[in-house]
C-alpha cells in the first residue's frame, strides 16, 4: 500500500491525539504520532507506535494480532477525528467533533479485520499506515442508514518487519 501524492499534509495534532486516546487505559496508548495525508480522492494517516509491554500476554518479542488490532483502532479513530475537523471525507462533512466523540465507541464498528504478518514486527518501535479506500452511505430496505468504509493498513519496522491487511467499518446510528 503506497499512498498517492497528497495535496495536504497535517502534522500530529497533540491535543486531538490525546483526546482520541482518552478511552484507552494508559498502558494501551500505543499511538505516538500521526500525520494525515489528504488529496481529492485519498485520505490516509502515517503513524508511529510504541508498545512497551503487552496489555494481556507475556512478551512475545513481536507484534501480535491483538495489538495490531488495537493499533489499527487508534490510527483509525485519529484519522476519522482529523478528517472531521478538517472536512476531509465527504461522507462525514456534516459531522462536528462533538458528533465524533459521541459516535467514537458505540457507533463505529469494525466489521471485518484481516491481516497477514509477512515478517515479525518489533512492537517497541514500529510504523503504520491506514487509508480509506471508500466510504459510502448505505440505506438497507427496512433498516437504518449507515456508512460503509473499506480500509487498508500496514505496519513495518526498521528491521524489515511487515504486516498488511484490510478492514471494513460500519458507522451506525448516522442520520
Amino acid at each position: 500500500m503506497t499512498a498517492p501524492a497528497a495535496d495536504r499534509s497535517y502534522a500530529t495534532d497533540a491535543g486531538l491525539l490525546a483526546r482520541v486516546l482518552v478511552p484507552y487505559k494508559e498502558h494501551c496508548k500505543y499511538l505516538k504520532s500521526a500525520e494525515v495525508l489528504a488529496g481529492p480522492e485519498h485520505t490516509s494517516v502515517r503513524c508511529a507506535f510504541a508498545i512497551a509491554e503487552s496489555c494481556y500476554i507475556d512478551d512475545t518479542g513481536h507484534l501480535n494480532s491483538v495489538e495490531a488490532n488495537i493499533a489499527y483502532n487508534q490510527m483509525m479513530y485519529y484519522l476519522v477525528a482529523k478528517s472531521v475537523r478538517e472536512g476531509l471525507l465527504p461522507a462525514l462533512r456534516d459531522w462536528t467533533l462533538d458528533d465524533f466523540w459521541h459516535h467514537q465507541l458505540p457507533d463505529i464498528l469494525l466489521t471485518r479485520f484481516a491481516g497477514t504478518f509477512r515478517r515479525p514486527v518489533d512492537p517497541r518501535s514500529f510504523s503504520g499506515e491506514l487509508a480509506f479506500r471508500s466510504v459510502t452511505r448505505r440505506e438497507p430496505a427496512g433498516g437504518k442508514p449507515f456508512l460503509h468504509a473499506e480500509t487498508a493498513y500496514r505496519y513495518w519496522d526498521a528491521d524489515g518487519g511487515r504486516c498488511d491487511g484490510e478492514a471494513t467499518l460500519a458507522f451506525v446510528n448516522v442520520s
